[in-house]
């Protein structure tokens, strides 16, 4: 009887593993975006154009990934609502 509690419990802890790490890619993708811009921008002269298609990207980007994340949590095994009895 303790198995699929202790289960459920691992699946919860590893699902808010997933889920926490979605603050850090909102910060990190567009944060390497504009570096890599500002970067190029001072290498071929180009202020501000590409720091701000590579800040896009990095939006893009991570957008992408939180998506990818929560569809990832949302297949998880025993994520179902009818395991909660």
């Amino acid at each position: 009887m303790e198995r699929p509690r202790k289960r459920k419990r691992r699946s919860e802890f590893r699902q808010l593993g997933l889920l926490g790490t979605i603050p850090i890619l909102l910060a990190v993708g567009p944060l390497v975006g504009f570096f890599i811009g500002r970067w190029l921008d001072s290498k071929l002269g180009t202020e501000p154009f590409l720091l701000i298609v590579f800040l896009i990207f990095g939006f893009i980007a991570s957008g992408r990934e939180i998506y990818r994340l929560i569809k990832r949590a949302e297949e998880e095994p025993g994520n179902d609502d009818k395991n909660d009895n």
